[in-house]
């Protein structure tokens, strides 16, 4: 059987191999990865067209409303503005990339993949770069500021999260600096293993301040089971409720790409565009219930007000029900 060399762009400083196994692995594993990029580019651009439906959603129900306008919406509005701006550079530099790896420079010296890899830190991947992960600090920002708003000003629970955030912002430009450089590699070298302790941080505040978001909600949902207040409970208790308060999907994106980037898989790209996505997409979900006054607030999160607001259709209750809401503020 005759064997065709096929020169693999990581491995170049190596002799070409002779044996079809392990050519076949390679050239199984770049079209691995070929395929998860093109899948990742068409999800961005459905998930895309999601975001700027929640955008303009967004913004008809501010200019709209009949409710009247808090200082913190106009500081909303502009923050919706600013991730779309970095997940439109995020989304186009993806599609970029594509396009010069398939379409313009379809006869390049190796095929696609020799592409990628060449041009993976060229200048509009590294801001399309600066943008996701600048995006990604501004939502881990807005996911600590819910968890402070559920649990009530309570400061000690935000000591964790806030170590977490300052350690991602600078493990976040040190990724930057390496995946950037000339030769850099996000997949490999220094520049991976910056990456993956800089994913590890951010997917990890996103974990923690999920879990304590989810966990504040469920516990006020325990404490008025035996005062229904259906009208509240529609509104503050539903699963929904719990998904996009707590940014859920981009947490469980965020832990699966983690996971398939810290073993080397190809399709770690897949999920990075999809966890890149929900980075916008889920604080603009988020956004959207606070414009439209069904996100908790700090008058919200009070256990007398809820109390209260639900004693007139509910039975009664005891003193000491209303104390156990109280006592883990």
């Amino acid at each position: 059987m005759r064997c065709i060399l096929i020169p693999h762009p990581r491995y170049t400083h190596r002799p070409l191999t002779l044996y079809p196994s392990r050519t076949e692995a390679v050239i199984m594993s770049d079209t691995l990865l070929q395929n998860s990029f093109y899948i990742g580019n068409v999800f961005n651009s459905i998930l895309y067209g999601v975001e700027l439906m929640l955008y303009f959603n967004t913004m008809q129900a501010y200019f709209e409303k009949q409710l009247e306008h808090r200082p913190s919406d106009k500081f909303y509005m502009i923050f919706s503005t600013i991730i779309l701006f970095l997940i439109t550079i995020f989304v186009a530099t993806q599609l970029v990339l594509g396009q010069e790896m398939w379409i313009i420079n379809a006869g390049y010296p190796g095929g696609a993949f020799a592409y990628f890899v060449a041009h993976v830190s060229v200048w509009y991947q590294t801001m399309g770069s600066a943008a996701s992960i600048l995006l990604q600090l501004m939502t881990d920002a807005l996911l600590i500021h819910r968890c402070f708003t559920v649990w009530i000003g309570n400061y000690r629970v935000l000591l964790v999260p806030c170590c977490l955030w300052l350690s991602s912002l600078v493990f976040g430009i040190l990724d930057l600096t390496t995946s950037g450089s000339p030769n850099g590699d996000f997949f490999e070298g220094l520049a991976a293993r910056v990456g993956l302790v800089y994913f590890s941080l951010t997917i990890g505040l996103n974990v923690i301040t999920t879990c304590l978001i989810c966990g504040r909600i469920i516990f006020y949902a325990r404490c008025m089971r035996n005062h229904p207040g259906p009208e509240v409970a529609k509104v503050y208790f539903t699963t929904v409720t719990i998904v996009v308060e707590s940014a859920l999907p981009y947490t469980l994106f965020g832990i699966t790409f983690l996971v398939l980037y810290g073993l080397d898989n190809n399709t770690s790209i897949l999920f990075l565009s999809l966890y890149g996505m929900f980075t916008c997409i889920s604080p603009q979900m988020l956004i959207l219930r606070v414009v439209r006054r069904r996100a908790w607030s700090a008058e919200t999160a009070q256990p007398t007000t809820l109390v209260f607001a639900t004693h007139s259709a509910a039975a009664p209750y005891t003193t000491s029900e209303a104390e156990t809401c109280s006592s883990v503020v």
